[in-house]
């Protein structure tokens, strides 16, 4: 039987990427979104995570929930999932969260929120999938093109190893189709660089010269950082490098998330 897949975020980076996965697949996908439908021929529902409004409304005949949607602010991560789960629960839906790989090592607020969430969905009974990916090429790009503005180009003395957002997309997917499996393996990109590394690929792909300046900050987190607490090396299961994002990029200097410009 078909299972019926609805994905929060669904207009997002990652989740708009999920959604194209199953419906190329011949998924049957419903897009929750606060925005409304951008077109008749796609199942869409209007809702808000944060007040709760349309929720479960939206989740009712749900088999699977691809939680792709995030939050940000002091316990806004974990409220937000606190609402799915309860969706979830009403549904009898499995519930698929795609988590960061250092959420347990790294002391981030936003890290910390993810960890809360994570936690809520773990002791929720639920049949759950809890996927950690690695920093995405999509947000070194965007950090790279907002330090290049100057012609000194300061970037931090850490090691990354970015993943395609496309290539999570692809594992979500999968795993929405699949059995729970709790907490699912970590999926990071292929590569550990220095920043400064893929701060140059950047700079070629763009054809712009700049002082490439590393420095290094005080305190826990960036040394939470700077001893990898945010890699998985072990699961380098991505094989799209930063080059062949750039390449692919249609705007790779672009300084939003999203690639556009300002």
């Amino acid at each position: 039987m078909s299972k019926r897949i609805l994905v929060t975020g669904g207009t997002g980076l990652l989740g708009r990427k999920v959604v194209e996965r199953l419906v190329r697949e011949g998924r049957e996908v419903r897009v929750m979104s606060r925005g409304p439908r951008p077109s008749p021929d796609r199942d869409w529902a209007v809702a808000d995570l944060k007040s709760g409004q349309g929720v479960r409304e939206a989740v009712a005949g749900a088999d699977v929930i691809v939680h792709c949607a995030t939050a940000f602010g002091r316990h806004a991560e974990a409220t937000v999932a606190g609402t799915v789960v309860e969706a979830a629960r009403h549904a009898g839906a499995h519930l698929v969260y795609v988590s960061i790989v250092g959420v347990d090592r790294v002391p981030l607020a936003y890290y910390q929120g993810k960890r809360a969430a994570e936690r809520l969905i773990a002791e929720s009974t639920l049949p759950h999938t809890i996927l950690r990916a690695t920093q995405f090429h999509d947000l070194l790009r965007t950090l790279f093109a907002g330090a290049a503005t100057s012609p000194v180009m300061p970037v931090p003395a850490l090691r990354f190893q970015p993943v395609d957002a496309g290539e999570v997309a692809d594992r979500l997917a999968e795993l929405a189709v699949g059995e729970p499996l709790g907490r699912a393996p970590d999926f990071a990109g292929p590569q550990v660089r220095h920043a400064r590394d893929l701060a140059a690929a950047f700079l070629r792909a763009t054809g712009r010269r700049r002082l490439v300046l590393p420095f290094r900050l005080p305190g826990r987190t960036f040394r939470a950082y700077r001893d990898g607490g945010h890699l998985a090396p072990d699961h380098a299961s991505g094989t799209v490098t930063f080059e062949d994002y750039l390449a692919a990029h249609p705007d790779p200097s672009a300084v939003s998330y999203r690639g556009k410009r300002r």
